[in-house]
Order: structure tokens, then sequence, then C-alpha cells
């Protein structure tokens, strides 16, 4: 059975996407780029909402781009081979292969997926990932923390919702940068 994971960058005070501006620096560091890179190379689906998918489909033509960086390179062949899933009532049509779309986010049918693949699944979007989390498909929280404070914006965990959690992972990178891996008990 394959585990959904959860996985953003977060600032300090625990937002997703600031309200303004970004949630700082760390994120786009080499070491930090290849350690994600390596992390969720095994990953087999990308759950999207649509603005996500819009922000990650950039990886479908990152390899076009001259003097891109072996890092860069390598996370564009590892998305281009998963698999992705975008919810939306509004998108017309996607630009990259292996994509499909859904108009309804349906719990039982991730619980299958879950059930019926061996690579991992991804749920990434704060909003998307609300729906996840309500519905405990959840298995494992993976936070890379920047060293910003930005006072406002989408939260990490949404409102409204309560969870225990072990820490089984965590490490710091000399941009200041924090990853924390948490499973659900």
């Amino acid at each position: 059975m394959a585990r959904l994971i959860y996985s953003m960058v977060s600032s300090l005070d625990g937002y997703a996407e600031a309200a303004e501006g970004d949630l700082g620096t760390g994120a786009d560091d080499p070491e930090v780029h290849t350690f994600i890179n390596d992390l969720f190379r095994p990953v087999g689906t990308y759950l999207y909402g649509r603005r996500m998918y819009e922000t990650m489909v950039y990886w479908e033509t990152a390899h076009t781009e001259p003097d891109q960086p072996p890092h860069i390179l390598q996370y564009a062949r590892d998305w281009q081979a998963a698999e992705k899933i975008v919810y939306s009532t509004t998108l017309e049509s996607v630009s990259s292969e292996r994509t499909r779309i859904e108009r309804n986010f349906d719990p039982e049918a991730v619980r299958r997926l879950k059930a019926e693949t061996e690579h991992d699944l991804t749920v990434d979007g704060p909003t998307l990932a609300a729906q996840a989390i309500a519905a405990g498909l959840v298995d494992e929280y993976h936070l890379f923390i920047t060293t910003s404070v930005v006072g406002g914006g989408t939260r990490f965990f949404p409102d409204g919702v309560r969870l225990d959690l072990d820490l089984v992972e965590e490490r710091s990178f000399d941009s200041g940068l924090i990853y924390a891996r948490y499973r659900t008990r």
C-alpha cells in the first residue's frame, strides 16, 4: 500500500502561501533541491489542484532550457515520469504527459489508488491537501521550513483539524531551511 504525502515549503509561522511576496529563502538552494529530488524520486503520482498544477507544469519542459544544472534536469525527468491527477472544475486541458483531470476530489477514489499502487503519492497545495487531511488520507507530512515569518496567507495545516503526529526525521541545511518529516499516528 502506498503512502499519501503532503509536502510543501512553509514559512516559520506556518504558511504554505504568503499573503504578500514569497515564503523566504532556502528552498532554491541546490543542496535542498538535490535532497528533494532524492526524497521524491519514488513518487508515482502527484495530486494537484489547478493552481499548483499550473505552477508545476514548468517541469514538463524545464529540460529544454539552456544551461540547466544537473539537479534541475533530474527533477524534470522524475516529474515527467510520474502520473499527475489535476482536480479542477475549470481547467479544460492539460499540457503535460501522464496527466488527467478529475472534476472533483473523491476521497474514496484516492483511498483505492493508495491501496492499488506500489509507489507513493503526494498531494500538493494547501487547499487540496486540506481536503485530503479532512478525509484522513494523509500518512506523512514533509515540511521545508524557511527562516521567514510572513504574517499571513494560506496555512500549511488547515484550521479546525486536530492531528497527532510523530517526528520521524529532521535535517537542517546551510541555507537555514529545516526539513521535518512527520508520520500520522
